[in-house]
């Protein structure tokens, strides 16, 4: 190792900054290097939401029946755009492995011991002076089906002990639209139930990293942008310089936190990690009512968020490989899924063109028990990953990257990080 190097972290998503910047707060010299810009990929345009209440693992019991039947149908909130690769195959059977109910409840567990101090570590941000734009106005979940409501009640309810309360009854008719004035269509008109989960959060997850790649910079943190990592040197087990496009760059560790892309980086320090990209849609859109509330649109699986004065609609979970490539007909999917809930705010599919603002794509790291892998990298003494955070990189970002912090600052793997060893 080069002791008097920086710990460089590479990737400037949310995962990567907080890891920065819980190694900048234990003293350590750090520097960020990011490929494209700050907060560009699954960072960007996701749904912002901070929810304890949603830290479930995506493979859960019926999900493979579920992908399964998505083949050919790009309009399923879950879809399957199978790739015949070695790699990819063999994903998709460990995949299939984790949705038993036992595997399902273990990585549950997992996942809600990791977020506890989620909102203590976006306070500890806000001192420092990020910009974190947290509110937390509760995740109003919302359904057509009483019996899909009471399913995701009585699930959400074993995982309470994390921080959260769900409510025993449910809000019917009149009462959930007096809560929520924007459900429109069918739910708005009665059909609909539902029930707030208190206290859940939401932010602007590009105008969070944002402001807290400003901070880091104010901090002395260099953070280099479109600055592509080509290869490491090693001495023995040690990483001593990361080589960029730019040029090497001496450390002594090295973090890497480059989301979908960080499977290639790994395999430079001669690890493996199965990692698959799951592709999520979003899209902004002036609604005749904006929201008060983020929604969860239980039976379809498409999310609602206020944000930055207009309303992002998010969803699905594509498999079909590590690119952007936007698919005009999953947005249509989404669109089309929302008007139950929030009514016709458009008349065809034609309309979506001149109504919506910002479509965006991005791939969020999947492993295929759906946990993150927070760990040293084996055979090395100075190589650290946390990546695989799937839908849960905002939640999830602040508390691994303090627990991130600690294991490089260490040597010490933290309790909380046993359940996303590398070798698991």
């Amino acid at each position: 190792m080069t002791p008097d190097a920086p710990v460089i972290v590479v990737g400037a998503g949310a995962v990567g900054l907080c890891a920065a910047f819980y190694l900048s707060k234990a003293g350590l010299d750090v520097r960020v290097v990011e490929r494209n810009t700050v907060g560009a990929g699954a960072s960007r345009g996701n749904a912002g939401w901070v929810c304890l209440s949603h830290s479930a693992p995506v493979p859960a019991p019926g999900v493979a029946w579920r992908a399964a039947r998505s083949i050919g149908r790009p309009d399923s909130p879950l879809y399957l755009r199978p790739r015949l690769t070695p790699s990819f195959l063999a994903w998709l059977v460990r995949f299939q492995r984790s949705t038993t109910r036992s595997a399902f409840e273990r990585g549950y567990a997992a996942l809600a011991r990791l977020s506890v101090p989620t909102f203590d570590r976006f306070a500890e941000l806000a001192d420092a002076g990020v910009d974190t734009t947290l509110r937390r106005p509760g995740l109003l979940h919302v359904f057509r089906s009483a019996a899909e409501a009471r399913r995701y009640q009585r699930l959400q309810g074993r995982m309470s002990w994390a921080g959260y309360e769900v409510p025993d009854d449910l809000l019917v008719g009149a009462s959930l639209a007096a809560l929520e004035p924007a459900l429109r269509g069918d739910v708005g008109a009665g059909v609909g139930v539902g029930y707030l989960v208190p206290g859940d959060g939401l932010v602007d997850p590009f105008t969070f990293t944002s402001s807290l790649a400003g901070i880091l910079r104010k901090q002395s943190v260099c953070v280099d942008e479109r600055t592509s990592v080509i290869g490491v040197r090693l001495d023995g087990a040690s990483v001593t310089a990361v080589v960029t496009n730019r040029g090497d760059l001496p450390c002594s560790a090295v973090v890497v936190a480059a989301g979908s892309w960080s499977a290639s980086l790994v395999a430079m320090l001669g690890g493996r990690l199965s990692l698959q990209s799951g592709k999520g849609y979003s899209f902004s859109v002036d609604l005749p009512t904006p929201p008060r509330h983020p929604m969860f649109l239980g039976d379809k699986n498409v999310a609602v968020s206020p944000i930055g004065g207009t309303t992002r609609i998010a969803g699905t979970m594509e498999l079909s490989g590590n690119n952007r490539n936007l698919d005009w007909r999953r947005i249509t999917a989404i669109a089309h899924a929302s008007r139950d809930y929030l009514g016709r705010w458009y008349d065809t599919p034609d309309d979506l063109m001149s109504l919506i603002r910002d479509p965006w794509v991005a791939g969020r790291p999947m492993l295929p028990d759906g946990l993150p892998t927070i760990d040293r990298l084996p055979l090395t003494r100075n190589a650290f990953v946390s990546t695989g955070h799937g839908m849960l990189g905002i939640t999830l970002a602040p508390a691994s990257g303090s627990a991130v912090g600690e294991f490089v600052r260490t040597g010490e793997r933290p309790a909380v990080l046993e359940p996303f060893r590398v070798d698991r």
